[in-house]
């Protein structure tokens, strides 16, 4: 089965289609056991393309004995993309999609996006923040978006598992007064899960990732108050009083993280905030 849009319909269709997009030679970014992913360009136009070849028997198992569900192919990623248009989240846009074989540790697919061009990572954005502070309307409405797109794939049962802040991007074109500024995408979704409500540790998992990734870029423990009522939907008196256990474990998760990454303790970890 393809599903091909644009031009990766004129450039991949034909029998021998498949082959051709799975034999695709480009820029790297990414390429593990069973999986690359690739910049190429068609028609003087970027795309990533998101190669599956099979993760083997011994990689389901092993997920399966650790708890976790495999990710087999592309399938996960296109059924995010879908979801989070339903729900209004910018994201990526499918160019392709194909999947083939019936065996789950054998099964070839692939995911065509197109790449989303005069974007820059919220890493790269944050990144000088605490030499160079940004303003305080640009931060607050950063901030606020981050909160209200995770409370968005919470709410509706989402979680993306690899939650940082470089894995939103930001349209540099968006300025105010758009309604939609600052306009950030959510990318990099083959992980994420959909059910009907999301678990708890899940989301502690997802607020951690975020948390541990901003823990050097210089918030304030009024920013990270502003993230905790906005991602709530309530006010700090009524967080603080009925969900401090959460937060508690949503700040150990995150130091746990950054100590086993850089070897030592964050400077500034909010521990107490």
């Amino acid at each position: 089965m393809m599903e091909l849009y644009g031009p990766c319909r004129e450039a991949f269709s034909g029998p021998d289609g498949f082959d051709r997009v799975l034999a695709l030679q480009g820029q790297v970014y990414r390429e593990m056991d069973g999986r690359r992913t690739l910049r190429f360009t068609l028609d003087g136009r970027g795309f990533f393309a998101k190669l599956h070849f099979g993760i083997g028997w011994k990689e389901i198992f092993k997920n399966l004995l650790q708890g976790k569900r495999p990710v087999l192919g592309a399938d996960n990623e296109r059924e995010a993309i879908r979801r989070l248009e339903q729900l209004g989240v910018a994201t990526m846009k499918v160019a392709g999609f194909g999947y083939r074989g019936r065996n789950p540790a054998r099964r070839q697919s692939f995911l065509i996006t197109e790449e989303l061009d005069n974007t820059i990572s919220l890493e790269d954005v944050c990144l000088p923040w605490k030499r160079k502070p940004p303003s305080v309307a640009f931060k607050r409405a950063l901030l606020a978006k981050v909160a209200t797109i995770t409370r968005t794939l919470h709410d509706h049962g989402i979680n993306h598992r690899d939650l940082y802040i470089c894995h939103f991007l930001l349209d540099k074109s968006s300025v105010r007064p758009d309604p939609d500024w600052p306009r950030l995408y959510l990318i990099d979704l083959h992980r994420v899960q959909i059910r009907d409500k999301i678990p708890r540790r899940w989301a502690v998992k997802d607020v951690a990732g975020l948390y541990f990734s901003s823990l050097d870029i210089g918030l304030t423990q009024r920013d990270l108050f502003r993230f905790m009522k906005i991602y709530r939907g309530s006010s700090l008196r009524e967080v603080l009083r009925t969900e401090s256990r959460f937060w508690e474990d949503v700040v150990r998760r995150a130091i746990r993280l950054y100590v086993k990454t850089f070897g030592h303790r964050p400077s500034n970890s909010g521990e107490n905030a």
